[in-house]
């Protein structure tokens, strides 16, 4: 494959799902405003904490999205539905941004807020999983990581973006004028940003990897396939995910209003703060992936999952105690270790599946344990700041998991070198007991 043909590859996903994910992720920064305008409440706990509900419900609409559309993009071609999940991810954006308000429209506000999240967690279940793959499929034997880990900067870089987006509106309009109806556009620009996603992709081909599955006649039942052959990868993925999900939307969705609302700093700052943990995990991505290609993929995530087993609590008790540059330090000591970690996560969870399930497969496994996790993050923290009148609550429960996850992967099996028509437990890939054992060789290569 021709260089240029790679960076057009990579580049059209990747758009695609930035397009995506800052659509996604606009709405966990927005927290503050959007409780004020859809669930008034004389406490403003509660219209967070029902705000986060929210967030959450597209995380209940991710499997959803995940199980359909993995199925479909095993089905009928991975192109044809990444083309469909986008154009949806972009409508529910830019509905969010024109809703009226709960003083305009009443209780049927709230409702339609939920409705245009859980378009978008419809969407999302099948977009990231089904770009990832996407990428995966398309890389040279070797450069899987690679290849992958600059998909995931890509993919994450509207992280930080939509910190740079809200802060320089938030200095253009002002603090008032932002509150009341500024929040909108970034939600009306990440629909435009869909659209050019769109045109990005319409040239794109299906992976040789997949083409070649279907010349084998290898896609009889995808979910047949599920049940049959891929039951322990994906209970492998369910191993992987919980420090995954749990510390990315801990400083994704958590974070800048635990700043606003616990420490107390203003929205701007809070938003410089945590876009500096936001802008290193992303460009993180790209180095993970390539080191894992080098190292293997478990001693990449060891060191991820030890790493936030480290830091996570000083991480919050530094936002909560510390000076701005301690509060930065924080922040970006966080981006470190989901950095290290999420993108070797991400190459290797597409690693453990066959090529004729394994859209159907990762998006299950994947999708259901980031729902569980993942969306109920912030809620849960927000929750354990209130209940037990600490803002350092949030702190044990990430290191808790991190630690778990950190023991849990010494069990996985090395996959940099898997063969991608085959699963961890099928006949070509090796039994997962062989793969354990020299997973020690390959993974500290």
């Amino acid at each position: 494959m021709s260089s240029n043909s790679a960076r057009r590859k990579i580049g059209a996903i990747s758009i695609g799902n930035l397009g995506e994910i800052y659509d996604f992720t606009v709405f966990g920064f927005s927290v503050p405003f959007i409780a004020a305008h859809f669930f008034p409440s004389g406490s403003s706990t509660a219209a967070i904490l029902s705000t986060f509900a929210v967030y959450a419900v597209a995380f209940v609409a991710r499997p959803v999205g995940g199980i359909v559309f993995g199925y479909l993009m095993d089905r009928i071609g991975r192109v044809r539905v990444l083309s469909i999940t986008i154009w949806l991810m972009a409508l529910g954006t830019a509905a969010i941004g024109a809703l009226p308000t709960y003083q305009q429209i009443g209780i049927a506000a709230p409702i339609l807020l939920v409705l245009c999240r859980f378009a978008q967690g419809l969407a999302m279940g099948g977009e990231f999983t089904g770009s990832m793959i996407y990428i995966m499929e398309s890389a040279p034997k070797g450069k899987r990581g690679s290849w992958v880990g600059i998909a995931f900067t890509f993919a994450t870089l509207p992280l930080f973006l939509v910190t740079v987006i809200l802060l320089g509106f938030q200095t253009i309009t002002g603090r008032e004028i932002y509150a009341d109806w500024g929040w909108r556009i970034p939600f009306l620009i990440g629909g435009l940003i869909g659209i050019v996603g769109v045109q990005m992709r319409k040239n794109l081909e299906d992976p040789e990897e997949y083409k070649q599955a279907v010349r084998n006649a290898e896609f009889n039942d995808a979910l047949r396939s599920v049940s049959r052959s891929a039951r322990k990868s994906m209970l492998y993925v369910a191993m992987l995910m919980p420090v995954q999900a749990i510390t990315a939307y801990l400083l994704l969705g958590f974070m800048y209003t635990f700043l606003v609302k616990q420490v107390g700093l203003d929205s701007k700052t809070a938003l410089l703060a945590n876009g500096a943990g936001i802008f290193v995990y992303s460009a993180l991505g790209s180095v993970s992936g390539a080191l894992s290609d080098r190292f293997g993929r478990k001693a990449l995530l060891s060191a991820g999952s030890l790493w936030i087993a480290l830091f996570a609590y000083l991480s919050i008790w530094l936002a909560a105690n510390g000076s701005l540059f301690q509060v930065v330090l924080g922040q970006v000591a966080l981006g470190i270790g989901i950095g290290l970690y999420g993108a070797t996560c991400t190459v290797t969870s597409t690693e453990l599946f066959p090529t004729h399930s394994r859209a159907t497969s990762h998006a299950i496994a994947y999708q259901i344990t980031v729902a569980i996790l993942g969306g109920t993050t912030p809620l849960v923290c927000a929750w354990l700041v209130s209940a037990l009148h600490s803002p350092l609550a949030p702190g044990w429960y990430v290191t808790g998991f991190a630690v778990l996850n950190f023991l849990l992967i010494q069990f996985l099996p090395e996959t940099k070198d898997v063969d991608l028509h085959s699963s961890v437990e099928e006949p070509g890939a090796g039994e997962p007991t062989q793969i354990l054992a020299e997973s020690g060789r390959t993974g500290n290569a």
